[in-house]
């Protein structure tokens, strides 16, 4: 996810205390949040923080390897922007102990081909580390039997998810369920976290993705999209209502580009057709569910 602030168009030399800072915090939180998740008494014993480090090392990997690749894209095409900042937040469940990362770009972005490449880099890169990470946790995962209470918390699937775990576990009786590893539990966050980025809408960065395809239209196409997601809150997920408030809040208008009018070239269509893959590979309807 990236914020505008223009105009300043030099490359600065970014800053390094506040997100190295805030790295350390976010390192603290999740490995709590990790621990906790895990069963582990933190507060009267807290060497049980240990069993919290692979939940934080696999997520901080996803979410830092996604900002990243915003960081070097922009900097290769000559837009400056702070070094990647996590969000520490609160580790007790159903919290993750982060809110994400993010960059902010202080220079315009002139061209299509920098607006796709910078908007793709995060997800494409992320995609691929989660991934990886999925697919070994699903190897560390167990197949349980489904002993869900009334009123827990369920996660849905994605198409890419459910291919990883027909892979590693082929077809899943109805009676069974799968028991995620921290491993996969994290790899399933950056999967969902790359299809929320992803979202067609606003300066996000599949709305990057939108108006380097159709220009101008992409406002209309945004609140598409945002009535697209309250409707889906009616029939899926409620949740959809606060992302669809949150990016009408934060806008749906989107800087213009210098070379609107000049048609992609064939390596920038092919960045774009794989990173809308990566959105429907990665998409959720319904990410969380009451059993």
């Amino acid at each position: 996810m990236n914020e505008y602030n223009f105009p300043r168009p030099e490359i600065e030399k970014p800053k390094v205390i506040l997100p190295f800072i805030l790295f350390i915090v976010t390192v603290i939180t999740t490995v709590a949040a990790g621990a906790l998740y895990q069963g582990a008494n933190i507060f009267s014993n807290p060497s049980e923080l240990a069993v919290g480090v692979p939940f934080s090392a696999s997520l901080l990997l996803i979410l830092g390897t996604h900002e990243l690749g915003h960081f070097f894209a922009s900097r290769r095409h000559g837009v400056s922007t702070t070094l990647p900042m996590f969000i520490p937040g609160p580790p007790i469940p159903p919290m993750i102990g982060t809110f994400g990362a993010v960059i902010r770009i202080k220079s315009q972005i002139t061209t299509k081909s920098a607006l796709v490449e910078i908007g793709s880099a995060g997800p494409l890169s992320g995609f691929v580390i989660a991934l990886f990470i999925t697919a070994w946790g699903l190897k560390l995962s167990i197949l349980a039997p489904k002993l869900v209470s009334a009123g827990s918390l369920g996660l849905g699937s994605s198409l890419i998810f459910k291919l990883l775990s027909y892979m590693v576990f082929g077809p899943i009786p109805d009676s069974y369920d799968v028991v995620l590893h921290p491993m996969a539990f994290a790899g399933w966050i950056g999967m969902f976290v790359t299809a929320m980025n992803l979202l067609p809408i606003g300066q996000l960065d599949g709305g990057h993705l939108v108006y380097a395809l159709i220009g101008t239209r992409h406002r209309v196409f945004s609140i598409a999209m945002v009535a697209t997601l309250v409707v889906l809150g009616f029939f899926t997920w409620s949740g959809w209502f606060i992302w669809a408030a949150l990016i009408s809040f934060i806008g749906m208008w989107h800087p213009p580009i210098e070379d609107q009018h000049i048609p992609m070239d064939a390596r920038t269509r092919l960045i774009s057709a794989v990173t809308i893959l990566v959105f429907i590979l990665t998409f959720i309807p319904e990410p969380f569910y009451i059993v």
